[in-house]
């Protein structure tokens, strides 16, 4: 059965860090996305990274503030978020996939539960 667990939201201040990890089980995956869905908005891509290469994506919108990482091949991901911004509040969720990136949401066959970061202005 495979499993996706997030963990590593919370409350933090404007500028403040916070570092979620994500840890699957189950399968072995290529590729771990992040994303996340504020109140009345769509579910939009953060970033991900090849399980295998380490190479890295982002959206512009946390381009230079956002780096997700691997400690290798294996569990677990890591999403550090930097000088965060109340426009990052937000239901942050662990993505897996078989295939290369993608930015959407439907390249992604496995899903975390979600876990809330919300920043205070």
């Amino acid at each position: 059965q495979v499993q996706l667990v997030e963990s590593g939201g919370g409350l933090v201040q404007a500028g403040g860090s916070l570092r979620l990890s994500c840890t699957a089980s189950g399968r072995s995956f290529y590729t771990m996305g992040w994303f996340r869905q504020a109140p009345g908005k769509e579910r939009e891509f953060v970033g991900a990274i090849s399980r295998s290469t380490g190479n890295t994506y982002y959206a512009d919108s946390v381009k230079g503030r956002f780096t997700i990482s691997r400690d290798n091949a294996k569990n677990p991901v890591y999403l550090q978020m930097n000088n965060l911004k109340p426009d990052d509040t937000a239901v942050y969720y662990c993505a897996a996939s078989i295939f290369s990136y993608s930015t959407s949401s439907a390249g992604y066959a496995y899903w975390g539960q979600g876990t809330q970061v919300t920043v205070s202005s």
